[in-house]
């Protein structure tokens, strides 16, 4: 898991080749990875800032013209990024108001600047600070003029992104109808705070997607959380992706693997559907 793995999470190319490759550069060459949308509605973007109890912050807001429902995406360990920013404008463009939090924001603006950086950064986080920033920027989205609040609201995670996930389908039952948690990290752990603890208070749709090697390292998480679903009936997606390591969504890693990403956006997408009509 991302917590725990000496290479899966480094992204393409060093650190200082990424700080000195434009922003906007990066940004448009990552975006010529995604595939496009088909049928694709025009959207417009921003970078925004939301007040949580613990401070300001920054955000990527993303949106088509017609109020629609919103999707929350909480990036992986290296943050709110040029490839994060793609990919949750190809999200909008899909027909979703998307905001792509910094996760970071009491550390840094932006994206960490080195992986000892991000690691130091990801251990201030907790369970206590998953909710509240959960319950912070869910409330933004409900006061936004682009999203429909007659429709429930759809949260996706990465790598560490996926335990907030969980936190925050658990967190705001009547509001989440669906979940996708993408290599998440540290779903079920003995710990008393663990993330699948959360399933029996959701109301949402959840999608699991696993990465191969995290399923080698660990093969009995999948089971508990399918008894975790199944106890509660939370009706759950749970599927291995063979032959993608850990990372293997973000368009910038170095285990980006495009056909397991692109089934991973498939069913997100299904999932959308079905959940927040």
């Amino acid at each position: 898991m991302c917590e725990h793995d000496s290479s899966d999470d480094i992204l393409r190319g060093s650190e200082l080749s990424r700080r000195h490759f434009g922003a906007l550069g990066l940004g448009a060459t990552l975006a010529a990875l995604l595939p496009a949308v088909a049928a694709a509605v025009e959207v417009s973007e921003s970078d925004v800032e939301i007040t949580t109890p613990d401070g300001t912050c920054d955000a990527h807001f993303v949106h088509p013209a017609k109020a629609t429902a919103a999707v929350l995406v909480w990036p992986d360990i290296f943050g709110l990024r040029p490839a994060f920013r793609a990919m949750g404008k190809r999200l909008a463009e899909a027909g979703y108001a998307v905001l792509t939090i910094n996760p970071f924001y009491r550390s840094i603006k932006g994206a960490p600047a080195t992986r000892d950086d991000a690691f130091g950064y990801a251990r201030t986080l907790s369970a206590t600070t998953h909710v509240t920033d959960a319950k912070a920027f869910v409330a933004w989205l409900d006061a936004q003029k682009a999203v429909d609040k007659h429709r429930k609201i759809g949260t996706t995670g990465y790598c560490m992104g996926g335990p907030m996930v969980f936190r925050t389908a658990g967190s705001l039952p009547k509001r989440i109808g669906a979940g996708c948690s993408f290599h998440g990290g540290g779903l079920t752990t003995s710990n008393p705070d663990s993330p699948h603890l959360m399933i029996p208070q959701m109301k949402a749709r959840m999608l699991v997607a696993i990465a191969d090697g995290d399923d080698q390292k660990d093969p009995a998480s999948k089971d508990i959380l399918r008894k975790a679903f199944d106890d509660a009936k939370v009706p759950a997606e749970i599927e291995v992706y063979k032959g993608a390591n850990h990372g293997w969504m973000p368009p910038d890693s170095q285990n980006y693997n495009a056909e397991a990403a692109e089934r991973g956006w498939e069913r997100k997408l299904a999932l959308f559907k079905k959940a927040l009509a």
